[in-house]
């Protein structure tokens, strides 16, 4: 099969991606289980596309039980070298109204139990995470929405919290004075774990609601941000149509070597069960 270059994993209310050609149902097997779902893989726009509902088709797995490990995994066997990620999320300020587009460019890390690496067992890697998102994937994502029409934030933090009960009004007054811009469930451990694979990751945050500190609107709730989802999807997927066109292979974000020295490891100390394991990460450093 021909490598894929970009993967996409379509968030809430995206489980399938539109105008996608020469089409292939792929079950791919990984050493962290299996991904949420059948992998989608076709053309767009003459690019290779992988496209994974992150929730599975009918939206059965909750952001604490995401399978990312095997999600990521299975990205990176398929050949993604760059992965674009939908991920519904609350604003946090006033000027990120519903139905804007904020491509985040920090993140903030509220979750707490989930598996956020490929390593352990034998095998000890740190890799720099300072600036969570290619940048590089990041800029051209944004120049997209411009060019699609959206209205689009460039930069901004979203902290992820664990869930999958919404915030307190007390946690949302808290996030607020911390100074983050949106609030999403997903989007960790995705973003340390392609990090890890070596792929650039970028996301397009689709803002549903004002979370629950703005005093003049409703109460959160899953029937707002579905009816918000469902009109915010077509711009995402517009996004991603017109960014794929541009994208190439990675030339000058740091993403693709980032394991190049955060091995710590003494390579004679690695069992060979974790290398074996880990041996689609690993291949071109040991």
């Amino acid at each position: 099969m021909e490598p894929v270059s970009v993967g996409v994993i379509g968030g809430s209310g995206v489980y399938e991606m539109e105008g996608l050609t020469d089409i292939k149902e792929i079950r791919v097997k990984t050493p962290f289980g299996d991904p949420s779902d059948a992998i989608v893989v076709g053309t767009l726009e003459g690019v290779r596309v992988a496209f994974l509902p992150r929730h599975g088709r009918g939206h059965f797995i909750s952001p604490s039980e995401l399978p990312a490990r095997a999600n990521i995994y299975a990205m990176k066997s398929l050949g993604a070298q760059r992965l674009i990620a939908f991920s519904a999320c609350g604003s946090m300020k006033e000027e990120i109204a519903p139905l804007h587009i904020v491509i985040p460019d920090q993140l903030f890390d509220r979750t707490k139990s989930r598996p956020s690496t490929f390593f352990g067992e034998g095998i000890v890697a740190h890799v720099g995470f300072a600036d969570p998102y290619c940048p590089d994937l990041s800029a051209k994502l944004c120049q997209a929405a411009v060019k699609a029409g959206a209205t689009v934030h460039k930069g901004g933090t979203m902290i992820v919290m664990e869930g999958p009960a919404f915030s307190t009004k007390a946690e949302s007054r808290i996030y607020r004075s911390w100074g983050v811009d949106v609030i999403g469930m997903t989007a960790l451990p995705e973003a340390k774990l392609a990090r890890e694979a070596e792929i650039c990751y970028a996301t397009l945050g689709l803002v549903t609601d004002y979370d629950v500190w703005h005093e003049s609107e409703e109460t959160v709730t899953v029937e707002m941000i579905v009816q918000n989802l469902s009109r915010n999807a077509e711009m995402a997927k517009k996004i991603v149509r017109l960014a794929i066109r541009t994208l190439g292979a990675p030339t000058t974000c740091p993403c693709p070597t980032a394991l190049q020295t955060a091995i710590i490891t003494n390579p004679a100390k690695i069992p060979a069960e974790a290398k074996q394991k880990l041996s689609l990460l690993l291949k071109k450093y040991m």
